[in-house]
């Protein structure tokens, strides 16, 4: 995560950008880090100030400042992971396919594959100045500066569908054909994996969504964690500058994209992780209803998701409560990279059944 927290004081404090000291458990020896930079980042300087971000809770993510410049690392948490998981690798690469695209990213600079030098593998990119919101009702903005950040949003996103992944060195970075199969099946194994109680409503939103799968199916990059809270918006014009964190990226179905992106439709405000639009009035904050954004997504990316909407809905809402449960999981063995982390498990619980009575 980068960029700036909205009513973040940007002061001269050792704690810029919203970060904070770096939490007990993600501590690392910098000296290491410091001399592997100056042998692979030619235009490194120290010294070094390390705070990390907030956000990020499956990577930790960190602000590297020197005198001259400021970077983003992000690494693998500690200790045991689900296999594929905190692919950072894959965020890495992806990045430098994007770069000098249309698609707004920040530049990806090194990766480093030798967890002696932190503990893990980690990259670094570079800093971008901005704004990142976490509501997205967008409390501090306007009506027209809400409609703007919005209108933003679904064409960034476009631009990730439209990029053409077989030109630009991505032709094996995932298996397009039966991707929701597969992802049903890849969510199913790794909420069972992590479980850490019995939830009805999971098992029967799994059996629908399997017995329901679109025989049709369209073929893009896809992000996997297109949000609000992903994005840094420009403080100007309230356009989106880079998209962040795509350690889910893959090859995959668009509408699983849209859908992730159009959960707030279904989820109620103000809730401290699962925070959506029920019970917001979104006309008279300037944000686009549910029907305005998908055909603002068809106008931009030619795609129209709406002959099986409630289909790729339900299927987010289950991909997205089996990564809440893993976040609570994880959280409960000591080593989620939030201190919020907890709240997931109340959380991966509503987005369940969420998505088990839009099916019922």
């Amino acid at each position: 995560m980068q960029g700036e927290r909205p009513n973040t004081m940007n002061t001269s404090t050792a704690f810029p950008h919203g970060t904070r000291p770096v939490a007990s458990r993600h501590i690392f020896d910098p000296k290491p880090l410091e001399a592997w930079l100056c042998a692979n980042l030619m235009e490194y300087r120290g010294p070094l100030k390390i705070s990390q971000f907030e956000g990020g809770q499956s990577n930790p993510t960190f602000l590297l400042a020197t005198p001259s410049s400021e970077y983003v690392l992000r690494k693998q948490p500690p200790g045991q992971l689900l296999q594929s998981a905190h692919a950072i690798d894959r965020e890495f690469r992806v990045l430098r396919a994007l770069a000098n695209s249309p698609v707004p990213v920040p530049a990806a600079l090194v990766y480093c594959d030798d967890a002696s030098v932190i503990g893990t593998p980690f990259y670094l990119m570079r800093f971008l100045a901005g704004r990142i919101d976490t509501d997205p009702l967008l409390p501090t903005l306007t009506q027209t500066q809400r409609a703007a950040a919005y209108d933003s949003m679904v064409k960034a996103m476009a631009a990730i569908h439209r990029f053409d992944w077989h030109d630009n060195g991505l032709i094996d970075y995932g298996r397009p054909e039966n991707y929701l199969a597969r992802q049903l099946a890849r969510w199913s194994k790794q909420y069972e994996t992590s479980r850490t109680e019995d939830l009805p409503a999971m098992e029967q939103l799994r059996d629908w969504l399997t017995a329901n799968l679109p025989t049709e199916q369209h073929a893009s990059l896809v992000h996997g964690d297109y949000r609000i809270g992903n994005l840094i918006y420009s403080l100007h014009d309230n356009a989106v500058t880079a998209v962040l964190d795509w350690e889910l990226s893959t090859i995959g179905d668009p509408f699983s994209d849209l859908a992730f992106n159009c959960m707030t439709y279904h989820l109620p405000m103000g809730h401290p992780v699962s925070a959506g639009f029920l019970g917001a009035n979104l006309a008279a904050l300037g944000i686009p209803d549910e029907a305005s954004y998908l055909e603002a997504y068809h106008r931009y990316s030619g795609l129209d998701p709406r002959p099986h909407w409630r289909y790729y809905m339900a299927f987010s809402l289950y991909r997205t409560a089996a990564i809440q449960q893993g976040v609570y999981a994880r959280a409960l063995k000591g080593n989620a990279s939030s201190r919020t982390a907890h709240l997931f498990g109340e959380s991966y619980r509503l987005v369940a059944q969420t998505g088990q009575r839009l099916t019922a």
